[in-house]
């Protein structure tokens, strides 16, 4: 026997193929056999015709047209196809030789939905309490749920773990697993956090994360000024005709732009001046506005 290659996880629904090799060092191959939990369920034999055979057992699809000496397909596959699978392979006379070599295959039911996650907020401040669950799709065996944030696992004081839930007739699995702990600055990374990543995995078959990223509090958006002064060929005011006197109607006037800048500050920081931190933003952006204002000239 040279190898017997069974799956560790396969997928309910699917087929997979087991497959046993083997070097007879110049003997005859008499048979090769697979058993499941100790029970055959093929068998082939080169002198037989046909020469494969299948003894039907629960869990056991044998695809016997594309099964062979080296080699048997399983097609589809359900929960009860999971199990101990022996690969036996015996010389003809007079030896009789017979070595065999076995493996595990555990049957997969993938989720029925991706991972979500509930009880969070759009927004939070320094010192705010986090309190979120991320909870599976129903699968069998159970997700294996991870929370990160910003990239990195949560700690395990954190996280808050639970039970798995059983329903239904194929007594399918739903995990839910929590994550509370309160805000700090650390958490914050240029005003937003991915604060709560998932992670759902079952072994190497499956693998989905589903990710919330949230902003902390601003200021109120802070407003600033531009004014120039209109050219009076241009102004509202009323032009004075003759020896450029102003009389009592004539007015003066000026334009201003008003906008609104986002300024990303929390509002747990103080800052001594708003405009040291507007200078370090590196565009301006918001709402922009101009307004007139006139009075009567001295």
């Amino acid at each position: 026997m040279t190898e017997v290659r069974v799956p560790k996880h396969t997928i309910r629904g699917h087929a997979v193929k087991l497959e046993c090799h083997y070097d007879m060092e110049g003997e005859a191959l008499y048979s090769v056999k697979w058993y499941k939990d100790g029970r055959e369920f093929y068998r082939f034999v080169p002198r037989d015709d046909p020469p494969g055979s299948v003894f039907p057992q629960p869990g056991i699809a044998v695809d016997l047209a594309n099964s062979t000496s080296e080699q048997v397909i399983l097609d589809p596959l359900d929960l009860s196809s999971s199990g101990k699978y022996r690969c036996e392979v015996s010389a003809e006379a007079p030896s009789f030789q017979t070595v065999s070599d076995h493996g595990e295959m555990m049957v997969v039911v993938l989720p029925d939905q991706d991972p979500h996650i509930s009880g969070g907020r759009p927004r939070y401040q320094l010192g705010d309490p986090v309190r979120v669950n991320c909870t599976s799709g129903r699968s069998k065996p159970a997700v294996h749920l991870t929370w990160y944030i910003n990239g990195d696992p949560a700690d395990p004081g954190l996280v808050k773990r639970y039970e798995p839930q059983v329903t239904g007739i194929d007594k399918l699995e739903t995990s839910v697993l929590g994550l509370e702990f309160r805000v700090k600055p650390k958490h914050f990374k240029h005003g937003d956090m991915k604060l709560k990543v998932c992670l759902a995995t079952i072994s190497t078959v499956y693998w989905k994360s589903n990710e919330e990223s949230v902003e902390g509090e601003k200021l109120q958006k802070a407003p600033t000024l531009e004014s120039r002064r209109a050219v009076s060929a241009d102004s509202r005011a009323d032009r004075v005709q003759g020896n450029h006197h102003h009389s009592s109607n004539s007015f003066l006037c000026a334009q201003f732009t008003v906008t609104a800048l986002h300024v990303p500050l929390f509002l747990s920081q103080k800052p001594h001046r708003i405009a040291d931190h507007v200078q370090q933003l590196p565009q301006t952006t918001g709402r922009r506005k101009v307004l007139s204002a006139c009075r009567r000239p001295n």
